[in-house]
């Protein structure tokens, strides 16, 4: 079985954790992040220690710097594609395109993906079929 140790850092731990763990070898597993109750970011870089994946948690952060250019594309995509999906941004990373979403997804939601209940959508496609 994996074992799994979260560790809280700053914003200003990040870069010297991610290049200490690039130069020993150390495998990025994943970057994962949620937006808090109140729209505050909580972002985790998962690292493959064997036997233990450690999770180095930034919390209450919007503004990270990006670590794409000590970890490449295994850092790049899961930023951007944070980027992307919630309010959090990483400074340096190229984001003249888009993964995903197309631009007009974001207007007038905040730059966040709101998800539509599937109840509603249901009742909606009923409504515009009693609509024919």
């Amino acid at each position: 079985m994996q074992e799994y140790k979260k560790i809280t850092i700053t914003k200003d731990e990040i870069r010297p954790v991610a290049q200490r763990m690039r130069d020993n070898g150390v495998h990025l597993a994943m970057i994962h992040a949620f937006l808090d109750e109140n729209g505050k970011g909580n972002v985790s870089y998962e690292y493959e220690i064997d036997p233990a994946i450690e999770s180095y948690t930034v919390e209450g952060e919007n503004v990270l710097p990006t670590i794409s250019d000590i970890y490449d594309l295994g850092a790049e995509w899961p930023e951007r594609e944070i980027m992307e999906l919630m309010d959090i941004k990483f400074e340096g990373v190229d984001t003249s395109k888009r993964l995903f979403m197309p631009e007009s997804m974001f207007a007038d939601q905040g730059g966040q993906i709101l998800v539509t209940p599937m109840d509603q959508l249901i009742k909606e496609r009923k409504e515009k079929e009693a609509e024919k």
